[in-house]
């Protein structure tokens, strides 16, 4: 069977993910390694960004980057190793940049679509413990750019320099 069969029960995330191909198969000693990673980045990693399905995104692809390899966590190799081995890019530093160049795309519209009211949300409900306000979207995004972020975001040269250094940021804190 190539893809999910159409049933009418709710099928969850996890099962979206394992259908469409075999694990053997794609992380097989005979598939050349440039493949795998091109599988990797092109398919593995869009479909589990888009239905959520990674709690842990780093831990999930490293699984996934010792079994392209043929290897296990008995080995001890070291992260730094394996990603140069697969040359897939890392997750975490993917969705940092992709909610980077969001934030500036959003930021850089006039039509007063819903996107900027997202970015400004501030979330009422739920308990945090003391000394934790509630978080929002754009308190990283300010960290980096200032307050007057969405200013900044205006001008692309200056956008596009600050997101390398989100992008550290954001990593050594994820």
């Amino acid at each position: 069977m190539l893809g999910p069969s159409i049933k009418k029960k709710k099928t969850s995330n996890k099962s979206l993910l394992k259908r469409p191909f075999n694990k053997r198969d794609i992380f097989s000693s005979k598939i050349p390694q440039c493949l795998k990673t091109k599988v990797f980045e092109q398919f593995v990693l869009p479909v589990s960004l888009a239905i959520g399905l990674i709690r842990r995104p780093r831990v999930t692809q490293r699984a996934m980057e010792r079994a392209m390899l043929g290897v296990s966590l008995r080995d001890q190799i070291r992260n730094e190793e394996i990603r140069r081995r697969t040359r897939v890019t890392d997750i975490a530093q993917r969705v940092a940049k992709l909610k980077w160049q969001w934030a500036g795309h959003v930021a850089r519209r006039t039509d007063g679509r819903w996107g900027l009211k997202v970015l400004e949300w501030r979330p009422r409900t739920g308990k945090r413990s003391v000394g934790r306000p509630p978080t929002r979207w754009t308190d990283d995004i300010r960290r980096v750019a200032g307050s007057y972020w969405r200013r900044a975001a205006q001008g692309r040269v200056l956008w596009n320099s600050l997101q390398k250094t989100y992008v550290q940021q954001w990593m050594s804190i994820g």
